[in-house]
């Protein structure tokens, strides 16, 4: 008898503790029923409210432009720099040692840089101003005998259309350059304030910069902030230091070959290229075709070993050295790199470029860290609650 009563308990129990199967069946079919209402909500409204944080981000970045830069320059700065602070504290130096050791050599190699390059790079600039509009008229008779023959031989060329409009777009360019140079010097005092406020906020950054960002991430939740922080770390650190790399390749590379090939204005020509570089996809291509032009107006045969030369070298620097510097680490389509950079040159102009794609892919990675962790979490719960149903089912 109580071997019976026992059974049926345990029936009882089992009866009221388990509902019967139709119930989950049905409340699954609500519960995705409501998600996929939910992704379509989210879908829907994720548009506009994108197109609204761009103009929002476009507006405010116009009217603190000056500030935001200056702490977007000192923060890339900054995150240059954490590589050889790192280096120097394995060596048991301190942190605030190691700041202060790699700022002054910092500082050292700024000032060699800009009393030796860059007088030279200004006076190459004033030449080449200077220079263009004779070339231009080089360039116009050239393309004027190239008329006259072909006339001879009664071919109809008319290259007139052609000159003229090439001619008024570099007679733009140098303009823009001439008034920026102007805009420069007039601006010199502000310029070199502003280098000393990215030093020193670059210092304060590798120094309390990882308590700041701790406070910033512990803001939000746990699983948002953790991969976050690491995605924004890897891409930033990795994209910027490889892009110099990149850019200081092609301009060691390419200044002796355009000396050898007596190209004018070989150094300021691939310093054009390797910072031209720095911008992704398209930054490269631009540099150039901007110096190939600059060439070709001046001369014709001499243009066509410059532009190969050059593509040449951004090959190996895209096939051979990007790989290996980058990886995959920001695994980005290339339509959204292209779409990144754009979005970026309109919120915030040259500095939009530059840091577009590093942003693109911190929210790419973010999300993918999110993602995998939430099925992560979803396959562990899966298998806790029904691994124990069915151990109390036996």
């Amino acid at each position: 008898m109580n071997g019976s009563y026992r059974s049926m308990a345990k029936a009882t129990l089992r009866y009221h503790s388990f509902p019967t199967s139709k119930a989950p069946v049905y409340t699954l079919n609500q519960m995705r029923r409501s998600a996929s209402l939910q992704t379509l909500l989210i879908y829907g409204l994720s548009g506009p409210i994108i197109a609204l944080n761009i103009w929002l981000l476009s507006v405010l970045f116009r009217f603190f432009q000056n500030p935001i830069t200056i702490l977007s320059i000192a923060a890339i700065l900054a995150f240059l720099l954490n590589y050889p602070v790192k280096l120097l504290e394995k060596v048991r130096i301190t942190r605030t040692q190691a700041v202060i050791i790699v700022l002054l050599l910092t500082l050292t190699l700024f000032i060699v840089l800009g009393v030796t390059l860059v007088p030279m790079l200004i006076d190459q600039t004033i030449q080449l101003l200077n220079k263009i509009p004779d070339w231009l008229a080089t360039s116009q008779a050239n393309l004027d005998h190239l008329e006259s023959l072909a006339k001879q031989r009664r071919l109809s060329i008319d290259l007139k259309l052609v000159t003229n409009q090439i001619n008024a777009n570099i007679q733009n360019l140098v303009q823009q350059i001439a008034s920026g140079v102007v805009g420069f010097a007039g601006t010199l005092l502000s310029g070199i304030l502003n280098v000393v406020l990215v030093i020193v906020l670059a210092f304060y950054m590798l120094i309390y910069g990882d308590r700041v960002w701790s406070g910033l991430v512990n803001l939000l939740p746990s699983n948002i902030g953790i991969p976050f922080s690491r995605s924004l770390q890897l891409n930033f650190q990795n994209f910027f230091l490889s892009q110099l790399l990149l850019g200081l390749f092609m301009v060691i590379a390419l200044t002796p070959i355009f000396l050898f090939l007596k190209v004018p204005f070989a150094l300021l020509f691939a310093i054009i290229i390797g910072i031209s570089g720095l911008i992704p996809v398209v930054g490269a291509t631009l540099g150039i075709g901007l110096v190939t032009m600059l060439v070709l107006i001046q001369n014709w045969w001499l243009a066509f070993p410059v532009a190969t030369m050059a593509v040449i070298m951004q090959q190996i620097k895209d096939n051979l050295l990007a790989p290996k510097l980058m990886g995959n680490f920001i695994g980005l389509n290339p339509l959204w790199i292209f779409i990144a950079i754009l979005m970026g040159f309109e919120i915030a102009g040259l500095l939009g470029t530059l840091v577009a794609v590093p942003i693109a892919g911190t929210i790419k990675g973010t999300f993918d860290a999110i993602k995998s962790s939430n099925h992560s979490d979803f396959v562990s719960n899966f298998r806790v609650n029904y691994g124990s149903e069915f151990e109390e089912d036996e």
